[in-house]
């Protein structure tokens, strides 16, 4: 059996609970928008025989931009962090079975932005929850280098938004020139390519090949070799 690393805490019998975990400083990479993956699980309150009114099913996700790492900041306190969201889960677990508990896994995704310094710590807040958290992928998202309308578009970053839309100029393939102008597309916020315009057509000589991707040169005709 595969062990599994989890953080947990369950203080939901002592009050004012605040309680942080946070990862070490992660760089930005140029990324506007930060995604963050998380997969966890969390007691019903419910299912706790004389727990107070004080216990919580859920918890914060915040985040703290900063230029580089440093082993002095941010504060363990709210002020500095900026709160993304409080992450509940859509399953809670009660039944304890033999051997251990039957944990119900959740997923929640969350985004942020606009991100513009080094990098971001985040942050995962408890005020008396009973839980337990399994793993967090955090990540950003962009357009794939492209061909399209006999133009070269360059790998681009998804916008700050969530529905940011982000131009990028394209270059017609060799031998190819502007038929119509600007030739630009967009990348969206999901890292995807829409609303293409401008086109680029292959020079006289030439013939587009491959879906569009190439202007090759045409095979001379009507000539015959010497003899």
């Amino acid at each position: 059996m595969t062990a599994i690393r989890t953080y947990q805490v369950c203080n939901v019998f002592s009050g004012s609970q605040n309680n942080w975990l946070r990862t070490a400083f992660v760089r930005r990479r140029g990324a506007r928008r930060v995604h963050v993956q998380m997969k966890f699980s969390v007691r019903d309150c419910g299912s706790i025989p004389d727990v107070p009114g004080s216990c919580k099913e859920t918890f914060n996700l915040l985040y703290y931009e900063a230029d580089a790492a440093s082993p002095a900041s941010p504060a363990w306190t709210e002020d500095p962090w900026v709160k993304v969201d409080a992450i509940a889960a859509d399953e809670s677990f009660s039944r304890v079975a033999l051997g251990g508990r039957v944990v119900k896994v959740n997923s929640e995704a969350r985004s942020f932005g606009p991100v513009s310094r080094g990098g971001f710590y985040l942050a995962f807040q408890d005020h008396g929850a009973c839980m337990s958290l399994i793993a967090v992928r955090v990540f950003y998202r962009k357009c794939p280098r492209v061909i399209r309308n006999g133009a070269v578009f360059p790998e681009t970053l998804s916008g700050a938004e969530s529905a940011s839309l982000v131009a990028a100029r394209g270059a017609c393939v060799p031998n190819g020139e502007e038929a119509d102008v600007p030739i630009k597309l967009y990348c969206n916020a999901d890292g995807g390519w829409a609303v293409p315009v401008g086109r680029c057509v292959c020079r006289a000589g030439h013939q587009a090949d491959d879906n569009g991707t190439v202007c090759r040169g045409e095979e001379p005709t009507g000539m015959t070799p010497d003899t």
